[in-house]
């Protein structure tokens, strides 16, 4: 097996702390050819939806790589550790519903391990660092080539956890979505398509978001300063957003929240 030149790594570290250079650190040892891509260790503490949105929406744009994913509330607990093999690439966390979505984004779960092999891991192993001491050196084993079965035993792709997915209805006039993400820009992200946008107005049509006053455009400058507009985001998803402001600060919404869209 060719392994892979790149490992991804997002998390919920921060930065303030030693971890993720620990990360780093082990890949770098086991795997010092393989360059290492920070996604994002700003993932709220525990948010598994919000980093599984996140590596979902970034992992079609990187190269192929072993992505790790560690937003693990449940370390040291029973969850299992997997690898699950897509079509563009390979993905390494635990199984708490943080991975599927991504390998969906990869063209789709076509394998899976649960991560057993002591060999691979690196000791002792800490109860509440799986991050560098089970996760890091496992991709950095698959990067350099290991086969994926010398991981663990073969787990059924569908015995995945998954998180729910997020709500999506549409009407006439009308869609009603699951806000998926808040970027640090305030900006509003909802699980409904940008298709979706297309029974509600036209651009430069009024709107209503969760019954505030609202504009159908294509970019942030499409509303007055200060207004909200309603378009399509960078990931093709229906969003939200205030012309020189936060959206999530006027609407009053957070992930996990259903808001409403609907025309006049």
């Amino acid at each position: 097996m060719a392994g892979y030149g790149w490992v991804s790594l997002t998390t919920d570290y921060g930065l303030s702390d030693g971890f993720v250079a620990a990360c780093h650190g082990v890949i770098a040892r086991l795997a010092p050819g393989v360059r290492v891509i920070d996604v994002s260790h700003q993932v709220a503490p525990g948010d598994v939806p919000r980093g599984a949105a996140l590596l979902a929406q970034a992992v079609p744009h990187l190269p192929a790589a072993v992505h790790v994913a560690v937003v693990d509330p449940g370390v040291g607990t029973a969850r299992r550790g997997v690898a699950v093999q897509a079509p563009e690439g390979l993905l390494v966390g635990p199984d708490n519903g943080l991975l599927p979505w991504a390998a969906d984004a990869l063209g789709g779960a076509t394998a899976a391990v649960e991560l057993a092999n002591p060999d691979w891991f690196q000791h002792p192993v800490s109860r509440t660092f799986h991050g560098r001491d089970v996760f890091a050196p496992v991709a950095a084993r698959l990067a350099a080539g290991a086969a994926l079965a010398e991981a663990g035993p073969m787990l059924p792709p569908e015995q995945l956890v998954r998180l729910p997915d997020p709500v999506v209805t549409t009407g006439p006039g009308w869609l009603e979505a699951e806000v998926v993400t808040v970027d640090r820009f305030g900006n509003v992200q909802l699980a409904a398509p940008g298709a979706a946008l297309a029974g509600v107005g036209g651009l430069g049509d009024a709107v209503s978001v969760g019954g505030v006053p609202a504009v159908r455009g294509a970019t942030f400058a499409d509303a007055p300063a200060g207004g909200l507009v309603v378009l399509v985001d960078s990931t093709d998803r229906v969003a939200v957003a205030v012309h020189g402001g936060r959206a999530a600060v006027v609407l009053g919404v957070a992930p996990g929240e259903v808001l409403r869209i609907s025309s006049g």
